[in-house]
């Protein structure tokens, strides 16, 4: 991975998420009623969220973990409940205010901070593990793996993480542009195979590729996989 093709992207995706799309995923991270397609891709984050979070112990006391690609915090809330200290941080400075302010009362011992910038900024410190949902997606395989792989060197535990699976369906999908009108559209998401990932990823130290699993709902397509600290 270059740092400049890095920042290039990420300086992508900040700019779509914090002026393009600001006002659709606050809709996203709230009840409010969505289109159709909209509906399917809140859907299958909800299940996406709830597989990743069963790949964590459920008492999470005494755990420092780094919510990568926050957004408005829904995943740094429900590790927090479980009694983990997190810090949330997303390239979005808007929805990460958004965020803070409707943070709810922590009632589960952790506690929960979120912040704008890059995840993988040596600054924020080490952590017991990592929780990127859907933030490596629009990345080059290499550059995933890249950044991954940073974020391994300053982790204990696990890492548990979201990429797109190279699909006839999702690549058509992207390919056509058809999952949100074009003023809405965001950079487009790189799809990934499975087992090439895996391939790569193995080779880091001391780190094992684990459970993994796909959730297909409607115009959302996404994959988790677990990295476990050997």
């Amino acid at each position: 991975m270059t740092d400049a093709s890095y920042t290039q992207r990420r300086g992508e995706i900040k700019t779509y998420f914090d002026r393009t799309a600001i006002d659709a995923w606050k809709r996203f991270a709230s009840d409010q009623p969505l289109s159709k397609i909209r509906a399917t891709v809140r859907a299958g984050r909800d299940e996406m969220r709830t597989t990743m979070l069963s790949y964590l112990p459920e008492d999470l006391s005494g755990w420092r973990i780094l919510d990568a690609g926050c957004g408005s915090g829904a995943m740094s809330i429900e590790l927090a409940q479980r009694g983990a200290d997190v810090l949330g941080i997303d390239l979005s400075p808007e929805i990460v205010r958004f965020g803070t302010e409707n943070l709810p009362e922590i009632t589960g011992g952790g506690t929960v901070e979120l912040t704008s910038g890059d995840m993988l900024d040596p600054a924020l410190g080490n952590f017991h593990a990592v929780v990127a949902m859907d933030s490596v997606i629009h990345y080059q395989t290499a550059d995933a793996v890249q950044a991954l792989s940073a974020l391994a060197a300053r982790t204990s535990r696990k890492i548990v993480f979201t990429f797109a699976p190279r699909t006839p369906l999702l690549a058509t999908m992207h390919t056509a542009g058809k999952v949100f009108p074009r003023a809405d559209r965001a950079p487009a998401i790189v799809p990934v195979s499975p087992r090439k990932l895996t391939n790569q990823l193995n080779v880091i130290d001391h780190w094992a590729v684990g459970r993994t699993q796909r959730v297909n709902k409607g115009f959302y397509i996404s994959q988790a996989m677990e990295l476990t600290h050997r």
